[in-house]
């Protein structure tokens, strides 16, 4: 029997290029501004059209402001890449959901959001975290320029297969453990590259009980373990997420995608080329100390000592290490910390800003910390005030930014200072990530708020 990546990958085949790769069709493709305009150069300079213009959707969202998006974007490069997505969207008949529109945000937010991301699908992005949308149990990868400009112009891509691997985290998660704990876990076993060349499908009770918002932080970070991308087989879960969405199905149409859907998983038998299995009970929440997301402990846990780690890795290990002003041994409670990320397309939806809340709720934000609270999407906003979770923010004295990729990535002006450390809920670490000379410590939006009232790395369990 076949896997369900098998299924998937199998139905979207045009043709298999004898010693070559695979011709595949692709249902969506995502644009944002940082790597399409080569692409759209790449059609014009050719004299192609987008093949297939209402199978394609943009968005801006690495270099947009996250606060006075009424004003131009400040910085000139940022602006004049935004700039260039409007007008090539323009002029290819390409949909946009453009920035300081109720329909902007980060788009791995709102393509599952507004029901665009669906099962069965093959999705792709010029952008690594397009793994996300596999959550809604879609193959769905990231791509590079140059391939964006192929699916503009056919629709299809050029790739090889990768081979499967099934996760299955069994058991329950106990209380102040989220999926951003169980992702890093993960990470932390496999190493950043221990599932490199592979497409993992996520099982086991511990993701049955997830939400729809937990399965997409789970899968957005697939890539950081090395994966061409990471999904999850579609269930009630899925269909009552997905129901009434702007672009899902309606009618007698949903019906019938749903009984569609609902054949989507892997058979009893079905055989991967690699299966790992994990007990969500020996997860507790989780922090990086290094300057991978893999370089991950336990919150009561100490950093490893060097004699524990391979002799080719302590190299690297140290480096790590002397970056972000940690020592072998040494445990992180109680480390102080300057800034506080919550948002990005790992946690910046609704159910993030409810588990912040519920721990700030009756505490004050602590004097030493500068807080950026960076909702998803518009749409995550609205929940945010409609809740009145703003209140309970507001009152613990923190404000709330508007919608883009924030703090994640320093490609827009909420960049963390030299030297200063930042417990954030992106998802990744490197050197500079969240600006030059930056100390990451990457963690779940539990954490993260006990850091944001305690000044220090603190263990969510005890507030």
């Amino acid at each position: 029997m076949n896997t369900l990546f098998d299924k998937i990958w199998d139905k979207h085949v045009v043709q298999i290029v004898k010693d070559g790769p695979t011709q595949l069709y692709i249902d969506r493709l995502y644009c944002h501004e940082v790597t399409t305009a080569q692409a759209f150069d790449g059609l014009r300079s050719r004299g192609l059209k987008v093949f297939r213009p209402d199978h394609v959707y943009a968005m801006p969202d690495h270099n947009t402001q996250t606060h006075d998006q009424d004003k131009p974007i400040a910085d000139p490069v940022g602006r004049k890449q935004v700039e260039t997505l409007d007008k090539n969207c323009e002029e290819f008949g390409v949909k946009e959901f453009k920035y300081n529109t109720s329909d902007n945000g980060i788009i791995h937010v709102v393509g599952p959001e507004k029901g665009l991301s669906l099962p069965g699908m093959t999705i792709v992005c010029g952008d690594s975290h397009t793994s996300t949308h596999g959550a809604v149990g879609a193959v769905a990868f990231g791509i590079g320029t140059s391939e964006v400009e192929m699916v503009l112009a056919s629709q299809c891509i050029l790739q090889q297969k990768p081979k499967s691997m099934r996760i299955n985290v069994n058991g329950k998660l106990n209380p102040g453990v989220t999926a951003k704990d169980v992702a890093l876990y993960l990470m932390s076993k496999l190493t950043t590259s221990g599932a490199t060349g592979y497409f993992v499908e996520y099982a086991g009770q511990v993701i049955r009980d997830m939400s729809m918002d937990g399965r997409l932080t789970l899968c957005n970070l697939s890539i950081e373990m090395g994966a061409r991308g990471g999904f999850i087989a579609p269930d009630e879960t899925t269909f009552e997420y997905l129901k009434g969405r702007e672009y899902a199905p309606k009618g007698a149409d949903w019906d019938k995608a749903v009984e569609y859907w609902k054949t989507l998983k892997s058979g009893d038998d079905a055989v991967f080329d690699k299966e790992l299995n994990f007990d969500g009970a020996d997860i507790e929440p989780r922090i990086t100390y290094g300057t991978n997301p893999g370089m991950g402990i336990g919150i009561t846990e100490s950093i490893p000592e060097l004699d524990s780690i391979p002799a080719d890795e302590q190299p690297g290990f140290k480096k790590a290490l002397n970056y972000m002003g940690f020592k072998p041994g040494e445990k992180l409670l109680g480390h102080p910390v300057d800034y506080v990320f919550l948002g990005a397309c790992t946690n910046g939806r609704i159910e993030d800003f409810r588990a912040f809340a519920n721990v700030v709720k009756g505490h004050k934000k602590h004097p030493s910390i500068t807080a950026w609270l960076v909702p998803g999407s518009h749409l995550v906003d609205k929940q945010i005030r409609g809740e009145g979770l703003d209140k309970i923010l507001e009152e613990a004295g923190f404000e709330i930014r508007q919608p883009g990729c924030s703090a994640c990535l320093a490609m827009n002006d909420d960049k963390i200072p030299a030297g200063k450390y930042s417990v954030s809920t992106s998802n990744r670490n490197f050197e500079g990530r969240q600006g030059p000379g930056s100390r990451t410590i990457l963690a779940s939006p539990l954490v993260a708020a006990a850091a944001a009232i305690t000044g220090k790395i603190t263990d969510p369990r005890t507030l």
